[in-house]
């Protein structure tokens, strides 16, 4: 039997700033991971990822990351991913302080 896909999306971290980022559909990064563009296509994916590649002078360390779109929005299959969406995790600052 072989594993269902998920759709993909680009992450990066932000050069300035340090935090998880995501590549929209605009071509701009987000904070929110449910801003992100989640590409089913293998080709549209590594297009959206050429794109940030492309853009060294704003993020660093690009890569494809799968999610599990949730209603509409888009979720991390995996821990690491889920991680990132929430920030730092030496103490509350940032995305953590509201929660």
């Amino acid at each position: 039997m072989s594993r269902r896909g998920f759709p993909k999306v680009v992450t990066a971290n932000d050069l300035f700033e340090g935090d998880a980022v995501w590549l929209a559909p605009d071509g701009s990064w987000v904070r929110d991971i449910a801003g992100a563009e989640a590409a089913w296509d293998e080709t549209r994916a590594e297009a959206l990822l050429q794109v940030a590649l492309a853009q060294p002078h704003r993020v660093v360390g690009p890569y494809l990351a799968e999610v599990s779109p949730d209603g509409g929005d888009s979720r991390p299959v995996h821990f690491r991913e889920a991680f990132r969406t929430r920030g730092p995790s030496n103490y509350f600052h940032g995305k953590q302080a509201g929660e």
